[in-house]
């Protein structure tokens, strides 16, 4: 399996999917543990308007343990497959091992501020 989660440059949770700096994927074993870990570059565009879904699913990315999220992107990264939890923070490694342990749920929480819509 492996797990996306939108990171900041002090290793923690981006608070915001559509700005972080970099995602993380974490590739995990059969056993639930870490086998290995890569960074993958973040678009220069809105995450949900961006082709990051595409890229995570292609490289074998099932989850995304994320922060703050939207519509939009929760269902871009559906559309290829992703399931989203939402509302999680801390060290992405922490997050990721809460997770395997059934640690983490999803808030329910969808993020509904969004600086790039038009209100035309």
């Amino acid at each position: 399996m492996k797990i996306a989660v939108p990171t900041r440059q002090d290793k923690t949770v981006d608070a915001h999917f559509g700005h972080c700096e970099f995602f993380t994927v974490f590739t995990v074993n059969d056993d639930k543990t870490i086998a290995e870990t890569e960074i993958v570059s973040s678009p220069q565009e809105c995450g949900c308007k961006s082709n990051i879904a595409e890229v995570l699913h292609n490289q074998g990315v099932s989850v995304m343990l994320a922060g703050n999220i939207g519509g939009g992107a929760i269902n871009v990264l559906s559309g290829w497959g992703i399931a989203v939890v939402r509302g999680c923070d801390g060290n992405v490694t922490d997050v990721v091992n809460a997770f395997l342990r059934g640690e983490v749920m999803d808030s329910g929480v969808t993020c509904e501020h969004h600086d790039h819509h038009n209100n035309n």
